[in-house]
């Protein structure tokens, strides 16, 4: 082939695309995917990006976003667990295409750098800080300790310091307008805007008072954040629930109560768990108390089956739990539940909260002892076992909590001993297992731990909240196996 065969055959090839040209492209296709998902096409809207979520930071970034819309709105720990993991693997992506930071670079900001990045560059800097600030949530959502809002507070922290500096640069007289500056404009000011809401970390400081066992600090900060802010309604919910069991802790049933109905009126999240949790509270109200609204726990407990709610195609694992518990109220003479509000406390990690009280953790022992006492009194009925197994593994969490450990481990044997009597409860067997083998934690009885930990994770399957309870095994076993220097490193390289 001569010369000039090559030439002409060369200017045939298409001219290499620019950052511009990959970014305006990204940009469109993100946009056609955010408009399938909010027209109920979740699935389509996934497929449509997966394909460059590696390639692409903005098709990484909405995609993991999609995904912990999901996982937000079922808390499911699969979904949880799933969309953490990508979000991650997003901030990878976008750490990718910034620029990359000399030793010089690390003494001045992105207001005396601007001049000197791309605008894909400027870009990947919005789109770290939003990948910073939804790995926050989501490990917020994840584990309710405080290391993990550690963790949580210095992703948020410097997604902060990128959104001010970002903000900076645009109102910089020497900054200059890419093609794409209103996508970046926006997202700056929805993220500054975000911070500026004095709400969201009054709501955070609430959450932190919440998992230190201040209960009466934490109520404080959640009722300041209704205060501050009227418009944003959806974040009134978020206080109410957090109100509700506050409120549950202190073992006040009528506020909570009152937390559980605002919420089944106004928040269509799960209409099924509110009017689960208002019967709940109704069955702790005592006989002379008055039931507001002519309300009847019977009759709410029945609703709740019809309320079931599916999103992107799942069931909430908390509405499956609550209707497999209303279930006995739908017979002409039903079986009451002994303690609906506890046990579903527990499923929430609510005993890990109070254990931090004794004060608390004994007001709840006590109302546990008497519903083991009415449950004695009450004609023997074919739930029995269960409803004595279900106190059991309660009592066992509040006397864990209070150092009274021989007792917890009996509480928690007691149920494994009478696994093959336990009619319907079945998750209640994993679970007290869980617990005990979080008790030779604790003690220090890593073997026995880790025996009890596979045990579960092998030999039981298809129950209540089962998800959820695989999630806790793995975080123990990885506790079981990694030596507490292991761990301070692990969460120093989470982190970053």
């Amino acid at each position: 082939m001569d010369a000039q065969s090559i030439r002409r055959r060369s200017s045939k090839k298409k001219a290499p695309r620019s950052s511009t040209q990959d970014l305006n492209a990204a940009l469109s296709e993100c946009m056609a995917a955010v408009d399938l998902f909010l027209n109920n096409k979740f699935q389509d809207a996934l497929v449509s990006l997966q394909a460059k979520t590696n390639d692409s930071m903005y098709h990484a970034l909405t995609y993991a976003t999609i995904l912990e819309m999901q996982a937000m709105m079922t808390f499911d720990s699969r979904d949880i667990l799933n969309a953490g993991n990508t979000m991650k693997e997003a901030q990878a992506i976008c750490q990718k295409f910034r620029k990359k930071s000399t030793v010089a670079d690390s003494f001045s900001n992105l207001v005396h750098r601007h001049n000197q990045l791309t605008e894909e560059e400027i870009h990947a800097e919005i789109c770290y800080a939003e990948c910073l600030l939804q790995r926050a949530a989501l490990t917020f959502l994840q584990d309710e300790n405080m290391v993990s809002f550690i963790k949580g507070s210095i992703k948020v922290r410097n997604s902060y310091q990128t959104y001010r500096e970002l903000e900076s640069v645009i109102n910089s007289p020497n900054y200059v307008k890419g093609e794409n500056h209103p996508h970046f404009e926006g997202g700056v000011k929805l993220g500054v805007g975000a911070f500026n809401l004095g709400a969201i970390f009054l709501f955070f400081a609430g959450r932190i008072e919440t998992i230190r066992g201040n209960i009466d600090g934490a109520i404080r900060r959640f009722e300041e954040c209704c205060e501050n802010q009227q418009h944003w309604k959806e974040f009134h919910h978020m206080c109410y629930w957090e109100l509700m069991w506050c409120f549950t802790y202190k073992r006040q049933w009528k506020v909570a109560y009152f937390y559980a109905d605002l919420l089944s009126k106004e928040n269509t999240w799960s209409k099924a768990t509110y009017v689960y949790m208002k019967a709940a509270y109704l069955c702790m109200f005592g006989p002379e108390d008055y039931k507001p609204f002519g309300d009847d726990e019977v009759a709410l407990f029945r609703a709740v089956p019809s309320l079931k709610l599916k999103i992107a195609g799942k069931s909430l694992p908390t509405e499956k739990f609550a209707i497999r518990k209303s279930r006995r109220y739908l017979s002409p003479s039903p079986v009451p539940l002994p303690v609906p509000v506890l046990e579903m406390m527990y499923v929430w990690n609510g005993y890990a909260v109070i254990g931090k009280c004794p004060d608390l953790t004994e007001g709840m022992l006590k109302s546990l002892a008497d519903a083991e006492a009415a449950l004695d009194r009450s004609p023997a009925t074919d739930l029995l076992v269960d409803d004595q197994c279900v106190i059991k593994l309660l009592k066992g969490l509040c006397l864990k909590y209070l150092g009274k450990i021989p007792e917890a481990e009996d509480h928690f044997l007691y149920i494994h001993l009478n696994e093959k009597k336990i009619k319907y409860d079945h998750y209640l067997i994993p679970n007290a297992l869980l617990e005990l083998a979080l008790l030779y934690l604790d003690q220090d009885r890593r073997e026995d731990a880790v025996k009890f930990l596979e045990r579960v994770k092998q030999n039981y399957k298809n129950y209540s909240m089962e998800t959820r309870t695989h999630f806790r095994i793995q975080a123990a076993l990885h506790q079981a196996k990694s030596s507490p220097e292991n761990g301070i490193h692990s969460v120093e390289a989470e982190v970053s």
